[in-house]
């Protein structure tokens, strides 16, 4: 494969099959993100999470729209739960932005959740990493749901963008996954609904109780209506707003050091459990042990115990 040098030259059909092959688990892709490394760390990373519903999608067509206007190149992410069939990834997420189908400076493509063993992470980066090489300025990477897999990948964001919705309880849940403690931004979309200033009053009181001392980030708590484009300058603003703080403040090559550190983990972590099943999973091993714990012949921190002794003993 040649298509490192492709994806540098701003080749986005190079791009797509190397995040194709991420997505498949291609031993070759590795070879190509190697070379892809040293050619990122430009672009400006904005998370995007929230409950289901709550209108995420609308929300980055919009700031789509916005970051262009500003000559700004944008690539998208959209990480969505796979079909239970086909394994694919759900396509709405992608229709409702379609009209930016034929912008050059827009790549936006799915990245479906399924069958990863805790690896979802280091997809998400890897295809971060491509869209990073291609060269777009915005990296916009949305999240299905509000679980810890979606606040371990905001962990790879510089601005982490929560959106909630008045008039449901979804944003109880949104706030006890710990979402409140990764949160640059709160946006309060769908504003012609009931129940946006008690929402927002909620919110309010919940940021009071907590300290936030001198030279620390408050989250910003912003109001929009995005299907109807009101109140995107002000999310706008707020996203430079963080952006600058970083900045000035010095935590954005701290945010970056930590982001490096977890892209480590899940790296050495994936390529582990790959060394695992490779080394160790002969003659069915991994299923005898499997079958030892549904008949409790075996408790699981035991076999891991076994499997990592006949690991390190090269059997």
């Amino acid at each position: 494969m040649k298509l490192a040098n492709e994806i540098l030259e701003g080749n986005i059909r190079a791009a797509a099959k190397l995040i194709r092959y991420v997505e498949d688990g291609a031993p070759d892709a590795v070879e190509e993100l190697k070379k892809l490394y040293f050619h990122t760390g430009k672009a400006y990373i904005i998370g995007i999470t929230g409950a289901p519903g709550s209108g995420k999608s609308t929300l980055i067509d919009v700031l789509i729209d916005s970051f262009r206007k500003r000559n700004k190149t944008v690539g998208v992410i959209v990480i969505d739960p796979s079909s239970p069939f086909s394994g694919g990834a759900i396509l709405g997420d992608r229709i409702r932005m379609q009209r930016h189908a034929t912008d050059q400076g827009v790549f936006i493509r799915s990245l479906a959740t399924r069958g990863w063993l805790g690896g979802l992470s280091k997809a998400t980066i890897d295809v971060i990493h491509i869209m990073d090489a291609l060269g777009k300025d915005i990296i916009l990477v949305e999240t299905v749901g509000v679980g810890q897999a979606e606040v371990a990948i905001m962990n790879f964001v510089h601005t982490a963008t929560v959106v909630l919705m008045p008039g449901s309880g979804d944003w109880v849940q949104t706030l006890k996954a710990g979402i409140l403690e990764i949160a640059d931004l709160l946006v309060i979309n769908k504003a012609d609904m009931k129940g946006v200033y008690e929402l927002e009053a909620e919110l309010k009181a919940m940021l009071q109780m907590k300290d936030y001392p001198r030279g620390v980030w408050k989250p910003r708590i912003l109001v929009t209506e995005a299907i109807n484009d009101k109140g995107t300058e002000e999310l706008m603003k707020g996203i430079y707003e963080h952006r600058e703080f970083l900045v000035t403040t010095g935590k954005y090559d701290t945010r970056v050091r930590q982001s490096n550190k977890q892209e480590l983990l899940e790296v050495l972590k994936c390529s582990l459990l790959d060394t695992v099943f490779q080394k160790v999973d002969k003659n069915d091993y991994v299923e005898k042990v499997i079958d030892d714990l549904v008949n409790r012949r075996k408790d699981p921190y035991s076999a891991v115990s076994e499997i990592i002794n006949k690991l390190t003993e090269g059997k």
